[in-house]
């Protein structure tokens, strides 16, 4: 299993599930802020169009090309499902944002064998790991 550092130095292209169109939401700031570092944001959530850039999808299944890392800003009741999702649709990796914790998502996922982030953020990661695809 990769470590968090790992996984965003692997990692190019990450669908961000509950990505926010509200700039003063982590859910939208770690994002950007990832996105400016050199990352592909794919942006999922089921009410907007267009974020970062990007066409916005309703849900990981919908994305109709691969995904390095499935980022997860959603309450922890929703992370099983999102887990779900990203086994579905082939992600080899879910990370769970700063705060969310789910032992649910992190059965599902390692019983399916995908790499498992939990409570960490994206951001703060790639600033302590210095990584950048830019």
């Amino acid at each position: 299993m990769r470590d968090a550092q790992q996984l965003l130095a692997d990692a190019t292209v990450i669908a961000v599930v509950g990505a926010s169109r509200d700039p003063r939401k982590a859910a939208h700031t770690v994002p950007l802020q990832m996105q400016r570092h050199g990352w592909r944001i794919i942006p999922v959530n089921p009410f907007v169009d267009e974020l970062f850039g990007e066409r916005v999808y309703r849900s990981v299944a919908e994305i109709p090309f691969p995904v390095d890392l499935v980022n997860v800003f959603r309450p922890a009741a929703d992370c099983p499902d999102v887990v779900r999702d990203a086994i579905a649709a082939g992600a080899p990796a879910v990370w769970l944002q700063l705060d969310i914790v789910s032992p649910e998502a992190r059965k599902l996922a390692t019983e399916a064998g995908l790499d498992y982030v939990e409570d960490r953020c994206t951001a703060v990661e790639r600033a302590v790991g210095n990584i950048s695809k830019a």
